[in-house]
């Protein structure tokens, strides 16, 4: 592949890519709500965090909600750690994509 197509693709990738701004944003104001995996594209574990998160806080007033509140405290402060990962394995796959239809071009 020449030069000037590498260079169009690693364009395309900054420019698509999940911004880690908007991840960590999400991340610290909607803490346990998974709204950064969501946006991170993992949405069955965004929908698990949410779920635990909303069955700790109304199980809570009955002491048993604080078990799943506070792992999914523990969950999100390990997720801070996590996001670059995630931001990178997203622009890995998007690379791949984008090849892919590059090399399907003439």
């Amino acid at each position: 592949m020449e030069t000037g197509r590498q260079l169009l693709i690693e364009q395309r990738v900054t420019n698509e890519a999940k911004s880690p701004f908007v991840a960590y944003l999400l991340a610290i104001l909607l803490w346990g709500f998974g709204a950064h995996r969501f946006y991170l594209g993992r949405y069955l574990s965004g929908f698990v965090m949410l779920l635990l998160w909303g069955l700790g806080w109304l199980t809570a007033p009955i002491l048993i909600g604080w078990v799943p509140i506070a792992f999914v405290t523990i969950w999100a402060l390990i997720d801070l750690f996590l996001i670059p990962g995630m931001i990178r394995e997203d622009q890995a796959m998007l690379r791949q994509r984008l090849t892919a239809e590059e090399a399907g071009r003439p």
